[in-house]
């Protein structure tokens, strides 16, 4: 690190857990976020701001006046702007020095495919059944690390997906993709503003825990946050063996 990077990380540099050499490992990762709305508004800013060297944000949408009410990315000058230009614009105002990658297109098995071979953790700030699932299903074909986060209405989730790790269960072994979910949005169900600043905050500290490599990560957990009195309740997750992306036939 330069001198510059020292001064600027040395709230970092005291924390034992992270100290040189935990700084150096996040300014030489690579995150990918998917989804710029309103998870992916909280999260992809803190690793800007810890100095996480390439992010790479992916979003197909635009900025919309209803948006405003929680992404925090995007401003009113942003609105009919595609997300991921507003995020970068935000994102280098807080870090200059990364690079910040952006990509204007829904998420896809085969642009995944491409991306994640140079990625070292995925936060998944998506709002759909279908899409976290194809987002675990090519983390696990790449052994890629996966945040997972969403929230809707008072209530939101997260966990950590290391495939690297056997112990591990994905996101499959939790929510089947065999089984059917009823897809529904904040567009018609509503959503409490601060609720995915508070999940997509947690998803970045647990990418950097990811990065850097301390602590517990919340493999095995999954954290369940209650914004009508504040409640966090933690489950255990354990991995299926008969689970049809992770499991033993594959």
């Amino acid at each position: 690190m330069n001198d510059e990077q020292l001064l600027r990380y040395s709230r970092h540099l005291l924390l034992e857990e992270i100290d040189v050499a935990g700084q150096e490992k996040l300014l030489q990762s690579h995150a990918l976020v998917v989804g710029a709305g309103g998870l992916g508004s909280a999260a992809a800013p803190y690793l800007a701001a810890a100095g996480v060297g390439h992010i790479t944000l992916i979003d197909h949408d635009t900025v919309e006046l209803t948006n405003l009410q929680r992404q925090i990315m995007h401003t009113e000058d942003s609105v009919g702007k595609s997300k991921v230009a507003s995020g970068k614009d935000f994102l280098k105002s807080l870090n200059s020095s990364i690079h910040i990658e952006t990509i204007e297109a829904k998420a896809t098995a085969a642009l995944l495919d491409e991306l994640l071979p140079s990625v070292d953790v995925v936060l998944d700030c998506t709002d759909n059944f279908s899409t976290r699932h194809m987002i675990n299903a090519r983390c696990v074909a790449h052994q890629t690390p996966l945040v997972s986060g969403s929230a809707l209405r008072f209530d939101g989730q997260i966990s950590v997906f290391d495939p690297r790790n056997f112990a591990s269960p994905c996101y499959a072994c939790v929510f089947s993709p065999e089984e059917s979910f009823e897809e529904v949005s904040c567009a018609s169900m509503g959503i409490f503003s601060p609720l995915v600043g508070i999940i997509g905050t947690m998803q970045a500290a647990q990418a950097l825990q990811v990065l850097i490599g301390f602590g517990e990560t919340l493999v095995g957990r999954m954290l369940l946050w209650n914004g009508r009195n504040t409640q966090i309740d933690e489950i255990r997750i354990t991995r299926n063996p008969d689970c049809p992306v992770c499991g033993k036939p594959h």
